[in-house]
C-alpha cells in the first residue's frame, strides 16, 4: 500500500512538471490541467474502490504554505525602483478598485435580495474579488519583463489587500474608529517588524556555514508569518517586504548600513535561495490543485442555481477590467483575460467564521467561480499572442 501511494504522488507530480514546462506552448494554465487531473484521480479511485480518507482538512495548510512560496517567489523577481513606480501605481489601483468596488456590489446585491447583514455580506463577498497570484503568476512566465511585473504586481497586492480587510471585518465586532485605529496600527507595527525580519534573516544568510542554509530560512518565514497571524497582523506584507529587499539589493547598495550585509556576498545567496523556493513552490502549488480537484464533485460544478449567479459574478469582473485597463490606457490583450480566483478564494472561504456563513455563497459556487475565471484566462492566452512592450520613460 505504501509503495503504491508513492508511486502514485511521484507520477502525479511528474505529470505536474510536464504540465509546468509545456504551459509556454500550449497556452493552457497547468492549474487547469492539475484540477482535471486530481478530478481523474477521483474518479479512478472511486471506480476501483480505493478508500481515501478525508482529505480536505490538508488543503488550507497546503493552501498556506502556497501562498507564502508564490508571493515570495514573485517578490523576489521585482526590480523596485523609481522606473517602477507607475506600474506599481497602476497594478494598486486596479487591484483595490476592482476589490472593493466588485465587493460592495455584491454586498449590496446580498443585502437588497436576501436580507443579509451588511458586514456578513461583505465578509462573504470579499474573497470573490481577489486575484489568485497561485494560478496569474505562473501563466505568464512566457510573457514580456513589463507585463509579468503587472500581473505580479497585481496579483500579490490583490491577495495582500484581500485577506487584510478580510480579516479586518471579521476580527472587528463592530467598524469604528478604534478599529480603523487599531488596523493602521496593525499595518504599520508589521512594516516595522518586515523591516527588521528581513535585515535579520539577510545576514543570517550570510552567517550561516552549515551546508544546510536555505531551509531554516524559509521555516522562520513561515513561522513569522505564521505568528503575525496569530496576532492576527497583515502578515503576507512581511513575506512580500522580506522579497523586495533580497531581490533589490543593489537598489538598497545606496545605504551605508546595507555594507555590513555584505551585499556582494548576499546576491549571489539569495540566486541560489530563489531557485530553492521556485523549485518549493512548484511542489506544493501542484499538492494544492491536484487535492483541490480530487475533492471537486460533478454536482458542484454543475449546480444550476449558483452557476447564474457564478455568471453575473464573472461577467461583472471582466467588464471592470476593460474599464479599469482603458482608464490606464493599458493594452488591454492578453492582460484582460488574467483576472483568476483560486487559492486564497478557498482559504478565505474555509475560513468564514459559521456565524457569518450564508447559503448563497457557498462551495459550488466557488469552485464555478475559479474554473470559469481559469478558463476565461485559458482562452485568452490562446487567442492572443503577447507583444513586445516599449519600455516606459523613467520618472
Amino acid at each position: 500500500m505504501e509503495q503504491s501511494i508513492i508511486l502514485t504522488i511521484c507520477v502525479l507530480m511528474l505529470i505536474a512538471y510536464v504540465f509546468d514546462f509545456t504551459a509556454s506552448t500550449t497556452k493552457i494554465p497547468a492549474v487547469i490541467l492539475l484540477l482535471i487531473l486530481g478530478y481523474l484521480v477521483k474518479e479512478i479511485t472511486f471506480y476501483l474502490r480505493i478508500d481515501i480518507p478525508n482529505l480536505e482538512p490538508v488543503l488550507p495548510i497546503l493552501g498556506t504554505v502556497g501562498l507564502i512560496l508564490i508571493v515570495l517567489e514573485g517578490s523576489l523577481e521585482l526590480e523596485f525602483n523609481r522606473s517602477k513606480f507607475k506600474v506599481l501605481r497602476q497594478s494598486f489601483l486596479l487591484a483595490f478598485v476592482s476589490l472593493f468596488l466588485l465587493s460592495g456590489l455584491l454586498a449590496w446585491g446580498l443585502i437588497y435580495y436576501y436580507g443579509i447583514a451588511w458586514k456578513t455580506a461583505l465578509i462573504n463577498s470579499i474573497p470573490l474579488f481577489i486575484i489568485s497570484s497561485a494560478i496569474a503568476i505562473p501563466s505568464v512566465q512566457h510573457f514580456s519583463k513589463h507585463r509579468k511585473e503587472f500581473v505580479t504586481y497585481e496579483s500579490s497586492l490583490s491577495d495582500i489587500l484581500g485577506v487584510i480587510f478580510f480579516n479586518f471585518f471579521v476580527l472587528n465586532e463592530t467598524i469604528g474608529f478604534v478599529a480603523i485605529g487599531s488596523f493602521v496600527w496593525q499595518i504599520f507595527l508589521i512594516v516595522l517588524i518586515s523591516f527588521i525580519a528581513s535585515a535579520g534573516l539577510a545576514y543570517m544568510m550570510t552567517k550561516i556555514k552549515h551546508n544546510i542554509k536555505f531551509a531554516p530560512i524559509i521555516l522562520l518565514l513561515i513561522l513569522i508569518y505564521t505568528i503575525a497571524k496569530i496576532y492576527h497582523l497583515p502578515a503576507l506584507i512581511f513575506i512580500l517586504i522580506f522579497g523586495l529587499f533580497m531581490g533589490n539589493l543593489d537598489e538598497l547598495s545606496k545605504f551605508k548600513w546595507i555594507e555590513k550585509l555584505k551585499p556582494e556576498i548576499l546576491d549571489k545567496e539569495v540566486g541560489k535561495f530563489h531557485e530553492i523556493v521556485s523549485e518549493a513552490t512548484f511542489l506544493v502549488r501542484a499538492l494544492f490543485f491536484l487535492l483541490f480537484g480530487f475533492l471537486i464533485e460533478a454536482k458542484e460544478l454543475l449546480n444550476v442555481n449558483s452557476l447564474i449567479i457564478a455568471a453575473i459574478v464573472c461577467v461583472a469582473i471582466f467588464i471592470l477590467r476593460w474599464i479599469q485597463l482603458k482608464s490606464f490606457r493599458i493594452n488591454l490583450y492578453p492582460l484582460f483575460f488574467i483576472a483568476p480566483r483560486g487559492l486564497i478564494t478557498v482559504l478565505l472561504y474555509l475560513s468564514i467564521p459559521e456565524r457569518y456563513h450564508i447559503d448563497v455563497i457557498n462551495k459550488p459556487l466557488i469552485i464555478q467561480i475559479i474554473v470559469i475565471t481559469a478558463f476565461v484566462m485559458m482562452i485568452g492566452l490562446i487567442v492572443t499572442k503577447p507583444k513586445p512592450v516599449v519600455r516606459e520613460p523613467k520618472e
